[in-house]
């Protein structure tokens, strides 16, 4: 696999589009990163390790709806493998004019874009929620 947050990503998109309360992706440290950021900003109930039938870890991911529609209107990938994106805290790009995220990967860690542009570290901009 190339992209895996690419493919996290698609995986939670197409949950949402059947409707499914759960979805299973392999575990990395940084999709454990990335979905702290959602959990902590409201997009996902949360998320915990399972364990494959083949004995690999999983991630288990609750999808949160409201009224019967996702949280989650839209999830992009910006910085992908053939082309990295890279941004200065003073140009981490703000989505619909601040009513979505941005997940930037940062020296300080995975955060959103409000607090990499409160800590001052710019960083590899992962990928914008709404």
């Amino acid at each position: 696999m190339n992209d895996p947050i690419g493919d996290m990503l698609t995986r939670i998109r197409n949950a949402h589009l059947r409707g499914k309360s759960t979805v299973k992706t392999p575990a990395s440290k940084l999709r454990g990163w990335v979905l702290d950021v959602l959990a902590n900003e409201g997009y996902i109930r949360g998320y915990e390790g399972a364990t494959s039938d083949a004995g690999h870890p999983e991630l288990e991911i609750s999808l949160k709806y409201f009224d019967g529609e996702p949280v989650i209107k839209e999830l992009k990938r910006v910085s992908k493998p053939g082309r990295r994106v890279y941004s200065a805290s003073s140009d981490i790009p703000t989505v619909r004019q601040g009513l979505g995220i941005s997940i930037v990967s940062t020296p300080q860690g995975v955060m959103s874009d409000a607090q990499a542009r409160a800590a001052n570290v710019g960083g590899e901009v992962l990928c914008t929620v709404f």
